[in-house]
């Protein structure tokens, strides 16, 4: 379903300006009743200003994501506002790529506004961005913590415990700014800084996806094919290096295509829940035509709208929305690295959905192939792209 004309208000904060810093930003329909979609996310240390810029990008991606032709922007940065209409430069470096992005993203419409408004007015962008604003104060004690072990290390001694998640993920990060100069983004996105490079690899083969059925919340277990594709890009990705991490779906699918990583990388596989597949409820272990036989009208309906979920199963917007936590999870504690993340074909299709800045139609019209490799960035003043779609070259 589509907009035509939309509200969005965002907000920013940092907790130190600089500090810890988050945005928060929410579409309302025109008459300022339903709530169409909500933005949240924690940046790192940044500056207030810096911070409410980046709630309007995301408030605007939002808008363009709902098809909304006419935007009224509502905040309560006066700053932003006014230089956003035009009477007031933009001035410090930090701001000028982002203004430059935001501005691109009004273009696209056919109109969008822009008016100050009293923070009691801003409530609800305003208890998303402290949300964030939480969320990056917790990144900061990992770092923090992080940082304090690294003087600290010793090799675990015969019969102590294996180190934990967050251990590993802290011996694992590098600070960027030690390893190289700020870069550009590819192309024309100007996005600025080293970025997290997510390297998105599909399971290998199972039975229901041979037989093209509905695999989510199920557990079966590679073939041999699927034995045979995991090793096939475990052996490309050892080739490849330079990856700091690797993040597994629960799912034994997709662990056991990533623990064949893991041993050619000589890296643990650590799980993370927000990559599981989507919940297909009663149509799990269904053909597409068994399920629409099933339930013509609703599978109808589910084929053209992310926000229908099968019976008893989850939507694609409440996929969107755990992964957009493990987007935020992901660069937040892997900044400037390569990280190898092993799931399903949603998850996969959504990341590659955020890095493009896209609407919901993407899930319907792109192809992953088992075993497939996909390859999206995310940089630290919220550009993002993508590199790789749908590679399998490594498995012929």
């Amino acid at each position: 379903m589509s907009y035509e004309h939309v509200i969005v208000e965002a907000d920013g904060g940092s907790r130190g300006n600089p500090g810890p810093a988050g945005f928060g930003a929410v579409v309302f329909d025109a008459g300022h009743v339903a709530v169409l979609a909500e933005r949240r996310e924690s940046v790192g240390i940044a500056t207030n200003n810096v911070a409410e810029y980046r709630g309007l990008i995301a408030g605007l991606e939002a808008a363009a994501e709902l098809g909304a032709r006419t935007v009224d922007v509502r905040m309560d940065s006066k700053l932003v506002v006014e230089q956003m209409s035009g009477r007031w430069k933009v001035k410090h470096a930090a701001m000028i790529p982002l203004a430059d992005r935001a501005r691109r993203l009004v273009a696209g419409f056919d109109r969008v506004s822009f008016t100050w408004i009293p923070r009691a007015q801003n409530s609800h962008a305003d208890r998303l961005a402290n949300e964030a604003m939480d969320d990056a104060a917790l990144v900061g004690e990992v770092r923090a913590a992080r940082e304090a072990e690294a003087a600290t290390v010793e090799e675990p001694s015969a019969g102590s415990a294996a180190p934990s998640w967050i251990d590993e993920v802290r011996a694992a990060q590098v600070d960027p700014a030690n390893t190289e100069a700020v870069s550009t983004g590819p192309g024309w996105t100007a996005a600025l800084g080293r970025p997290t490079r997510l390297l998105l690899l599909r399971h290998g083969q199972t039975e229901l996806s041979l037989e093209r059925r509905y695999s989510g919340r199920g557990n079966p277990a590679l073939t041999r094919l699927g034995r045979e594709q995991a090793a096939r890009a475990a052996k490309m990705l050892a080739a490849k290096g330079d990856i700091a991490a690797i993040l597994s779906s629960p799912l034994g699918r997709a662990r056991e295509t990533a623990e064949a990583a893991g041993a050619a990388l000589n890296l643990p596989v650590r799980t993370h829940d927000g990559l599981i597949e989507t919940d297909f409820g009663a149509w799990e272990g269904l053909t597409f035509l068994e399920a629409a036989q099933r339930d013509p009208e609703l599978h109808a309906r589910w084929l053209g709208d992310p926000s229908v979920a099968a019976p008893g199963g989850e939507s694609f917007d409440e996929v969107r929305e755990r992964i957009e936590a493990v987007r935020r999870d992901l660069v937040a504690l892997y900044p400037g690295q390569n990280v190898l993340v092993v799931s399903h074909v949603t998850p996969i299709k959504t990341l590659v959905q955020l890095a493009l800045g896209v609407g919901p139609s993407l899930l319907y019209r792109l192809h992953l192939d088992l075993a497939s490799l996909c390859i999206a960035e995310f940089y630290p003043d919220g550009g993002s792209s993508v590199r790789l779609v749908n590679d399998t070259s490594y498995l012929s």
